[in-house]
């Protein structure tokens, strides 16, 4: 029997919950650029799978890799860190 691969998580932050079952999770990395040396802040937008409806905007969640679910999404909610005050 073949053992699953890790599939990829990351943590980010709600920008829209305005879609049925979907969110789109901002999530941000620090890269340096190659000339000056300085770290630059880079976003990437998923697309996430949210079964319940139950992230709004502003929450902290983890999202991991799955298989396609439609033509953006690729991702799912696996837990919400912190809630939005």
């Amino acid at each position: 029997m073949t053992e699953r691969k890790l599939r990829k998580t990351r943590i980010g932050v709600v920008s829209s919950n305005k879609m049925d079952k979907t969110i789109t999770v901002n999530v941000e990395r620090k890269v340096k650029h190659p000339i000056y040396g300085k770290f630059v802040k880079k976003t990437t937008k998923f697309m996430a799978q949210d079964d319940k409806n139950e992230c709004s905007i502003g929450d902290l969640v983890r999202i991991m890799e799955t298989r396609p679910i439609s033509k953006n999404k690729c991702w799912r909610l696996v837990e919400v860190i912190e809630k939005v005050k």
